[in-house]
């Protein structure tokens, strides 16, 4: 019945009738040797050395058992009692004995190197040895040690991933694998699999430890965005800061922290900040695309557009093709920027970055229309009314969206440049409407 199962692949049933048989005949080695061909086919070795080894005891001259013996052991990945195995017994097949004596030679050369510290080599002899195995979780977890220490946390959770889908209860390579996520700043899979280990060991100290750290993290990151998109800069910048100081060398969380900073920074008009965060970022990071742009970002909200367009110009040296039509815009809205800041800079004057909503802009001409009126301005008439007619045609062009938006590109928005329609006309206009403001009215003497 065991061999039907077997031709069947019904594996599961086989292992039952061949344990019955065992049963019956503990002491006959053909029935264990029989099950260990179910476990073999299985991939379920561990449990198929067993079974040999049982052979063994009762058949201990076995060559058919012995061979079969030192195959498994290489498969297992332990390739020294291979060589013990086929020393013991010459006679067995050259081919399996040099193949054992190639694995743990190679073993030995990793096991060495990763002693010395020497992690590269490591990995390199542990994946050769790995080549001639089928199932060594001591060797990939020795390897998967060797990549996070050379920082390959891809390569981590890659080794990791087959020793838990043979040992779903191993707490070591759980860990590992969160401390792997954890540095790709995959916070939510770190958590995920430090919790696998606190399931089956609730005191565990280092996933207790890494549970807690992240968890900190992932709460203060929260906080930060949130504060953010509430308008709230400074607290943002308070809490982006303190998450990297929960692990300074957590890159993969501090270094696009760090841009996140320096746009706050520039939301607050902390343009000093913004530029100082930007060139921190390049200093840690080497020089790429991501870290230019950033720079070249904050340069733009400074007014600094000469150095703008050298740091996009740099990006686009540096970045792949799929960034390229990105970095272009950007040069071109800051080679416009800086033709305007050689004539007029509508922005400027209205006091109002370049990526104002027209809340915004309505609210700082109305505030700036007030205090520049000539009428209110008697000591001073003539710098008021200059101030005042500025601050009517800026608001006149960046009010309107076709208008802004010629402006914007650099083109001509006046034929001949020559200004727009009469800005006390515009004063009594907007503020005859209210303004936006509420409904107050003025009146003020036009003559």
């Amino acid at each position: 019945m065991g061999e039907l199962a077997m031709s069947e692949r019904r594996f599961n049933d086989a292992v039952g009738y061949y344990k019955q048989a065992i049963a019956l005949e503990p002491n006959n080695s053909a029935n264990y040797y029989k099950l260990y061909r179910v476990h073999n086919r299985m991939h379920n070795y561990e449990n198929a050395l067993d079974d040999l080894s049982s052979a063994l005891e009762h058949e201990p001259s076995k060559l058919e058992y012995r061979e079969q013996r030192g195959k498994l052991l290489v498969a297992l990945g332990q390739c020294d009692r291979a060589m013990s195995e086929y020393e013991a017994f010459p006679g067995l097949p050259a081919s399996d004995i040099a193949k054992a004596k190639e694995c743990s030679e190679e073993i030995s050369i990793a096991q060495d190197a990763y002693q010395k510290g020497d992690y590269e080599s490591a990995v390199l002899w542990f994946d050769r040895a790995l080549q001639k195995v089928e199932q060594a979780d001591d060797l990939l977890y020795m390897k998967a040690l060797a990549s996070y220490e050379l920082k390959d946390y891809y390569g981590v959770v890659s080794a990791t991933a087959k020793i838990i889908k043979n040992h779903s209860s191993h707490y070591d390579a759980y860990r590992l694998r969160g401390d792997a996520y954890f540095r790709l700043g995959e916070n939510d899979m770190a958590v995920t699999h430090y919790r696998e280990v606190l399931k089956l060991d609730p005191e565990h100290k280092a996933c207790k430890a890494a549970h807690k750290r992240t968890r900190a993290l992932m709460k203060k990151d929260k906080r930060a965005n949130s504060a953010r998109e509430e308008g709230n800069h400074h607290l943002a910048i308070e809490l982006w800061i303190q998450g990297i100081d929960l692990d300074p060398t957590h890159t993969a969380y501090a270094y696009p922290t760090i841009l996140k900073i320096a746009e706050a920074h520039t939301d607050l008009k902390q343009h000093e900040a913004a530029l100082d965060a930007c060139d921190r970022y390049i200093k840690l990071t080497g020089e790429t695309a991501v870290g230019y742009i950033a720079l070249g970002d904050a340069q733009l909200a400074a007014e600094k557009y000469q150095e703008s367009v050298r740091s996009y110009h740099k990006a686009s040296e540096l970045a792949p093709d799929d960034m390229n039509q990105t970095i272009r815009e950007k040069i071109k809205k800051a080679e416009v920027a800086l033709k305007q800041s050689k004539t007029k800079n509508y922005y400027k004057i209205l006091s109002i970055p370049r990526n104002a909503q027209k809340k915004e802009i309505k609210k700082a001409y109305r505030e700036l229309a007030l205090k520049w009126h000539p009428d209110k301005n008697t000591d001073n008439e003539e710098e008021a009314k200059l101030k005042f007619q500025d601050i009517s045609e800026a608001y006149e062009v960046l009010s309107n969206e076709e208008m802004r938006g010629k402006y914007d590109r650099g083109e001509d928005v006046f034929e001949n440049q020559g200004g727009g329609s009469n800005p006390h006309q515009q004063w009594q206009n907007h503020f005859s409407r209210g303004g936006g403001g509420g409904g107050q009215r003025f009146s003020f003497h036009m003559g």
